[in-house]
């Protein structure tokens, strides 16, 4: 029995044979009753604003086409972000960073060992 459905009363639906032994064979498929997979698909073409007369494939294309756009359009702002945003600023910082580094001293005064320890 149907959980919250226990207490309504079946209907019958006139259709034609066929079509009963393929909505059937779909029921067992999916391992619901007919009440609830004929619910369950009401649902889905309710929910998503889908018509059964038009089909998934072109709409289903069209949001791939645009997902695609979107993420293109992603990767071209992160690049121009590393062009021209964290590489001149890492440039900046690293000559930043040179100029206070402790450069080699240079030797002014040399002072000469004498070898024969005069004065």
């Amino acid at each position: 029995m149907d959980k919250g459905y226990e207490k309504e009363r079946f209907e019958k639906l006139g259709i034609k044979v066929s079509v009963a032994i393929r909505f059937r064979k779909f029921c067992k498929k999916m391992s619901k009753s007919q009440s609830m997979t004929l619910l369950l698909m009401l649902d889905f073409f309710e929910e998503n604003g889908i018509s059964p007369n038009e089909t998934m494939g072109p709409n289903m294309q069209t949001l791939e086409s645009e997902i695609k756009k979107r993420i293109n359009a992603v990767i071209a702002i992160i690049k121009d972000i590393e062009k021209n945003h964290d590489k001149p600023t890492t440039a900046m910082l690293q000559s930043l960073f040179m100029e206070f580094e402790p450069k080699e001293k240079k030797v002014q005064f040399v002072e000469k060992l004498d070898t024969n320890n005069q004065l």
